[in-house]
């Protein structure tokens, strides 16, 4: 006889997959981690539901194999990359659904499961800065605040893609005269050994630099940036004024703008805690929205995951301290 899962947890990034089963008490049944992204606009809903169901069940069989087989689940908790749209949100929830993994399921955007790892309550905003970037928040009365967050359609600047189109593009306009003088002409083709920004464009083009390692250049526009190169600081602060701007529009929308309240930073660019990026969104937020205080996301994601699948089926405090004691947080 084995024993019911209050939550299956899944978190998915463009990456990574996690997937957790956890008990009524917050303990750790079994959990999976695989290197296989979420990216249904790529490969399909189907194909990438597919994909999720390996994780599921190997966290299954970890959980079987440590004595602790689960039977039955009661809430599919799941924080998906690419479910930007409500929309995804509901076609993937009736596709998870359909795999019979638990009771009820919920799908939401990743960026839900990285503000609920890092605050005790459903209550904030979280901003995160990877590939590309997005900004939600939550309110204790159930409310929610999200973006699109598709890319330059739906408004949003920023992100490391963003950042290093940006830097390639003043780069280029510095070396042939278009644009103004910048270190970034220099240092972007030093990065993959070329000699000037015509070299780069062209290797980009023909594909000899695959376009994928555009991500590459992001650490070397922040590098550049504390140089003291104008150009690369004027990217750079604009990242920290968007990062502001999507966080105080988010607790505005919420009501939340004069309380205190934590607006959690994550994402790969954000994580790396570069300081004149940091300085500067202290700085701004301070002004736009005072009695905000920043923190930075240390758990595991899938944490997030779990925690609101544990709201959801009205887990007591107790379970929620004991999951974030087993990732240590």
């Amino acid at each position: 006889m084995g024993v019911t899962a209050a939550v299956l947890a899944i978190d998915a990034g463009n990456s990574k997959t996690d997937a957790v089963f956890v008990g009524a008490d917050g303990s750790v049944l079994g959990s999976a981690r695989a290197a296989v992204g979420f990216q249904p606009p790529k490969v399909g809903v189907a194909a990438a539901v597919e994909a999720l169901a390996g994780t599921v069940a190997a966290a299954r069989e970890a959980a079987a194999t440590a004595g602790r087989p689960v039977d039955r689940v009661e809430r599919v908790s799941a924080c998906l990359a690419n479910a930007d749209l409500p929309v995804e949100e509901e076609e993937l929830t009736a596709a998870l659904h359909a795999r019979g993994w638990g009771r009820t399921t919920v799908v939401r955007n990743d960026t839900f499961a990285l503000l609920r790892a890092a605050v005790d309550e459903p209550r904030g905003v979280a901003v995160v800065c990877g590939a590309g970037i997005n900004c939600v928040g939550m309110h204790p009365d159930g409310r929610t605040a999200r973006f699109p967050a598709i890319g330059k359609i739906s408004g949003d600047w920023g992100g490391g893609l963003g950042l290093a189109e940006e830097s390639l593009w003043s780069a280029a306009r510095a070396e042939d005269g278009r644009g103004v003088p910048t270190a970034l002409a220099r240092t972007l083709p030093q990065h993959f050994g070329l000699g000037s920004m015509a070299a780069l464009i062209e290797a980009l083009h023909r594909r000899t630099i695959p376009y994928a390692r555009v991500h590459e250049l992001t650490p070397v526009l922040f590098a550049t940036s504390a140089q003291g190169d104008e150009v690369a600081k004027g990217l750079v602060q604009r990242l920290a004024d968007e990062v502001v701007t999507m966080a105080a529009v988010t607790l505005g929308r919420l009501g939340l703008l004069t309380e205190e309240v934590p607006v959690v930073l994550g994402g790969s660019v954000l994580a790396a805690r570069h300081p004149e990026l940091e300085a500067r969104i202290a700085e701004s937020l301070a002004v736009k929205a005072p009695k905000a205080g920043l923190r930075w996301l240390t758990a595991p994601p899938v944490l997030g995951a779990a925690l609101l699948g544990l709201d959801g089926v009205g887990a007591p405090p107790e379970a929620g301290a004991r999951i974030r004691g087993h990732y240590g947080v």
